[in-house]
């Protein structure tokens, strides 16, 4: 079988992407993890959802923007996320998620800043409406870390993401449960280095384990976001165990993954939210969601050596 290193691999290659792109076949296989590419293919999408029972993030595809212009259009598009999000009957259940990077953390930190301030300016204005701070590589997680303390002084409607994969972790979750800064854990989908992060599926699993306990004891209603039905059932038993409610912490799950669980876990009377993504820029994104499901990336090797 493909490594999850290998498959990230291949999928970085031009022709690979270019076929991707391209190619007819493969826009089923797109669709079922990226929502479209504009607002007005995404918004039924959460109505949808919402309709159905589940909560939503609306969720801008890219990273990494070039320049200053580049990051003023994303911080423009997060606050039309926003108002078209207040305009739709999705508005209760639904928020957004943001990158720094898009925001121009390549740019400096102060345009960064007033963007992200910008951004929740107009989400405080909605009543307060949740925008998460979604977590990039390692080579960010410090700045991302203490920019969001930082704003969170003024904007209590704002929280962010941790990854188990890096050592780091349990410390950075004990100082956001101080601060009673919102959470979402995930497992790590970057590529990170062994100085930094485990390298070990188990490992992983178990720090997420670990963590996870942690904010549902102690955090401000914690997102644990994971498509491992064992890991949801270790941490179902814990919430059992120690009588915590289920008010109290949410699941989240990206569009297209473990549909069969999300539907599951929301008929049991779970709160479950689903990660929304949209945008042009959705080739990075998908490529991760292959290197979690090798056997999509078979599929399109097949093709790519018929061609």
């Amino acid at each position: 079988m493909l490594s999850r290193t290998l498959v990230l691999k291949v999928a970085s290659w031009s022709l690979v992407e270019h076929i991707v792109r391209k190619t007819f076949l493969f826009r089923s296989l797109v669709k079922r993890f990226v929502a479209g590419d504009t607002l007005d293919e995404v918004i039924p999408v959460c109505e949808d959802l919402v309709a159905r029972g589940f909560f939503t993030t609306l969720d801008l595809l890219g990273e990494n923007v070039k320049s200053v212009e580049a990051a003023v259009a994303a911080k423009n598009a997060y606050i039309e996320m926003l108002r078209r999000i207040g305009q739709s009957p999705c508005r209760p259940r639904t928020n957004i998620s943001i990158k720094l990077t898009q925001c121009g953390f390549d740019q400096g930190d102060e345009l960064t800043e007033a963007h992200y301030r910008e951004v929740l300016d107009f989400a405080q204005a909605m009543d307060e409406c949740f925008v998460r701070v979604d977590m990039e590589s390692s080579a960010y997680t410090e700045r991302t870390l203490r920019l969001v303390e930082k704003v969170w002084s003024d904007y209590k409607n704002t929280g962010t993401v941790l990854q188990s994969a890096l050592y780091r972790t349990p410390q950075d979750a004990q100082q956001l449960i101080d601060l009673g800064i919102r959470v979402r854990l995930v497992k790590g989908a970057y590529l990170e280095p062994e100085r930094v992060a485990y390298q070990d599926k188990s490992k992983v699993d178990e720090a997420f384990v670990d963590v996870a306990k942690k904010l549902m004891l102690e955090g401000n209603y914690p997102a644990i976001a994971t498509h491992d039905e064992a890991i949801i059932d270790q941490l179902l038993a814990f919430a059992k165990e120690r009588k915590i409610e289920s008010e109290r912490f949410e699941f989240q799950m990206l569009l297209g993954i473990r549909r069969d669980l999300q539907e599951k876990l929301r008929e049991a009377g779970y709160h479950v939210r689903i990660y929304v993504p949209f945008g042009e820029s959705w080739y990075p994104y998908f490529s991760r969601r292959l290197a979690e499901r090798p056997a999509n990336m078979f599929f399109i090797l097949k093709s790519l050596l018929k061609g």
